[in-house]
């Protein structure tokens, strides 16, 4: 089957309602990155973001359709004028990667986020549905509109307790926290991202009894420093942050379960992760 039939397959195996609006074709992130899409699909590979190192092990593979969640030239939007235009080295290297591979890049992020479908005809968001199946945490989802995704576990555990498991399930090198190590947590939050203010999240934190959020991201600023602030007073509330690639790249593995089936092809499929780009040096 042809690439650009595996992708079409793919689009319409998705809910493609995002954020209320039906997902413009000309207009989402979820284009073509790199490519020719006439080609036949020789294997798909799921990854977070195409890095070299994914583009490297593709190769080996012998797979020609990578389909990533995140931009493959660094900026939003994929631009390249600007890196044609300064005749960036990195960015020539990886083109030229690509282009003796002859491998396509595809970037699906609307339409998984909008929605795969689930037993009983609804739809959940593909990436933090499969966050929850790869911790195990599909039976504690709970509803809250405020969140990318939240849960209510059967039993209190520790903050280092969930970041040991994060960090063994995902492959980690380590996560940050905010908060005591010690503190018992239950009902656990992952927020939209938090890149200035966070007066919903604090206030949440209050009034619907968050212990825990796990954030895409993590600033000095606004929530880490009440959560700071409420563990000085010996109250549970705790972050941790293992980065947003870390966090989303569950839900690609997770892909590989059924883009088969979505694609409706039976060519071989693998995920590789893009690997955690953070290293820790701790004292």
């Amino acid at each position: 089957m042809k690439i650009e039939s595996i992708i079409s397959n793919i689009k319409a195996y998705h809910q493609g309602i995002l954020w209320g609006k039906i997902i413009d074709p000309e207009t989402t992130r979820d284009q073509i990155l790199f490519g020719n899409t006439e080609q036949e699909c020789t294997g798909i590979i799921t990854t977070c973001w195409a890095s070299i190192d994914v583009i490297k092990k593709t190769i080996k593979l012998g797979a020609n359709l990578i389909i990533c969640h995140e931009a493959l030239f660094w900026n939003h939007g994929d631009y390249t004028d600007w890196l044609n235009r300064t005749q960036n080295e990195t960015y020539l290297e990886k083109s030229k990667l690509l282009k003796e591979s002859n491998i396509v890049i595809w970037r699906n992020h609307d339409y998984v986020h909008s929605g795969i479908p689930m037993q009983n005809g609804n739809y959940m968001d593909g990436i933090f549905y499969g966050f929850a199946k790869e911790l195990k945490w599909e039976n504690y989802i709970i509803s809250d509109n405020d969140a990318l995704i939240a849960f209510n576990l059967p039993k209190e555990v520790t903050t280092a307790e969930v970041a040991n498991l994060l960090i063994r399930k995902f492959n980690l090198n380590g996560a940050k926290i905010i908060g005591s190590l010690d503190s018992k947590v239950k009902k656990i939050a992952v927020p939209n991202h938090i890149l200035s203010d966070a007066k919903l999240q604090i206030t949440k934190a209050e009034k619907d009894n968050y212990d825990l959020f796990l954030t895409l991201e993590l600033i000095d600023f606004t929530l880490s420093e009440y959560i700071f602030d409420t563990s000085k007073l010996d109250r549970n509330k705790s972050i941790i942050a293992i980065g947003h690639f870390n966090m989303e790249e569950a839900g690609m593995r997770y892909m590989t379960t059924y883009i088969l089936d979505a694609a409706k092809t039976k060519v071989p499929v693998k995920f590789i992760q893009s690997g955690d780009m953070y290293q820790y040096v701790a004292k």
